[in-house]
């Protein structure tokens, strides 16, 4: 496992504390990796989010019911645990960039695939398998790039890879505005899709620029565990993968049950337009961005375990009051999106460093693969439940079952511990 980090350096020694510190401490080998890995899961984002901004149009072309329309949320999540578990192992056996490479190139192709879908029952089919690549690729990109990082800068840097989500999150609300305003609805959701192949592009330069951490890859060559599934299960290890599984499952069961319906909600229970809604968003996700950067100083400073404890109650409290203000306080919704979107986010800035201390490197892809993807899968019920509920207690009502994941996540605390300084063996 991780050991911890080595005594300080003599009060005299110089030491890099500028803003940009993290970024020089990668070294130009680990600056590539960051490159790709923010880029892999930006457009990985990207790809996620052409489903929830495209569900109202998807539900009226199929002429869905919202509980079979939350399901294609369901089966991308489910399939996306298949998926990162996958990856992980094809990370610690095959290399980090190689495994980073198969999951960009399976997503785009799957996101593609959707636009093209004749019936609900392939639509339905191909994103399961977009979720397999889907689901690998941010535990893949992480490792990538914590094996570069200082055990100083772990957090900050790992919560600037996890920023990238924002940014597919935006770039994926923009195009949808512009390509809901050109196409009418039955063709726009179908546009969105075919935009998802472009993350392909991604796949040649990553080929061609990037390459795993030597030291790292060094010794997962050295050991017979590599990539051994059983291994996360054995002592010493198997009391971290189990709780660090439900502390993923309350925070992912939290998040994508907002990230999925809100769109829906702003539609149908605000009466927004294509327009309004993404002005809306935009609170969203600005503090979105703003709270995984937060979250990185947070986890630095405080902690892994510190940073999961306070935002996961803030995310809660932001969610009750964010669905239960009163009717015609358009403005207020509106405002309150960004520390909604800050909240959900800086709860996630520690994931990345927190996972990968937890594992020894010949096994770091596949305990971070499975239990940050076991967790997605598990909170994929969330939103299904939420499409359920729905029709009952409309939307906004339904949405503050997202609210008991981080209770979840608060309650797996308990059974991890703050591995802040660690070095990464």
């Amino acid at each position: 496992m991780s050991t911890p980090a080595p005594p300080a350096a003599p009060s005299g020694a110089h030491e890099d504390t500028g803003p940009l510190a993290w970024l020089r401490a990668l070294g130009p080998r680990g600056r590539r990796a960051f490159a790709g890995a923010f880029g892999g899961y930006g457009l990985d984002s990207y790809d996620f989010f052409t489903l929830p901004l495209s569900m109202v149009a998807i539900e009226a072309y199929f002429l869905l019911d919202s509980g079979r329309t939350g399901l294609l949320t369901t089966v991308t999540l489910v399939s996306s645990a298949v998926g990162g578990a996958a990856a992980g192992i094809l990370a610690d056996r095959i290399g980090r960039v190689r495994a980073l490479m198969i999951t960009v190139a399976t997503y785009a192709t799957f996101t593609l695939l959707c636009g093209l879908a004749p019936t609900y029952e392939t639509l339905l089919v191909f994103r399961a398998l977009q979720g397999l690549g889907f689901g690998g690729e941010w535990a893949v990109g992480a490792i990538l790039v914590a094996e570069y990082a200082s055990p100083r800068h772990r957090g900050r840097t790992l919560a600037y890879i996890q920023s990238s989500w924002a940014v597919g999150w935006a770039l994926a609300v923009l195009v949808w505005t512009l390509v809901f305003q050109i196409f009418e609805d039955d063709t726009a959701w179908r546009v969105m899709f075919l935009t998802g192949a472009l993350p392909a592009l991604l796949v040649v330069w990553v080929r061609r620029q990037v390459q795993d951490a030597p030291e790292a890859a060094e010794r997962r060559r050295r050991s017979p565990d590599r990539g051994s599934f059983r291994a996360i299960f054995r002592r010493g290890l198997l009391r971290p993968t189990l709780f660090a599984v439900l502390m993923s499952t309350g925070v992912q069961g939290g998040y994508y049950t907002l990230a999925t319906w809100v769109p829906t909600y702003l539609d149908d229970e605000r009466g927004l337009t294509v327009v309004g809604t993404g002005g809306y968003l935009a609170f969203l996700i600005t503090g979105a961005f703003t709270g995984y950067l937060t979250g990185g100083w947070v986890t630095d400073r405080l902690g892994r375990r510190n940073n999961v404890a306070l935002f996961a109650v803030l995310s809660a409290v932001a969610i009750l009051v964010y669905t239960n203000l009163p009717e015609g306080a358009d403005t207020l919704v509106m405002v309150l999106g960004f520390p909604l979107g800050f909240c959900m986010s800086a709860v996630f800035s520690c994931f990345g460093s927190f996972l990968a201390e937890l594992y020894p490197a010949e096994v770091r892809g596949t305990g971070q693969g499975f239990t940050y993807n076991t967790g997605r899968a598990a909170g994929a019920f969330f939103p299904g439940l939420v499409g359920f509920m729905a029709d009952s207690m409309g939307v906004g009502g339904a949405l503050v079952f997202g609210a008991a994941g981080y209770g979840l996540a608060l309650l797996a605390l308990l059974g991890l511990p703050e591995t802040k300084g660690r070095e990464l063996t």
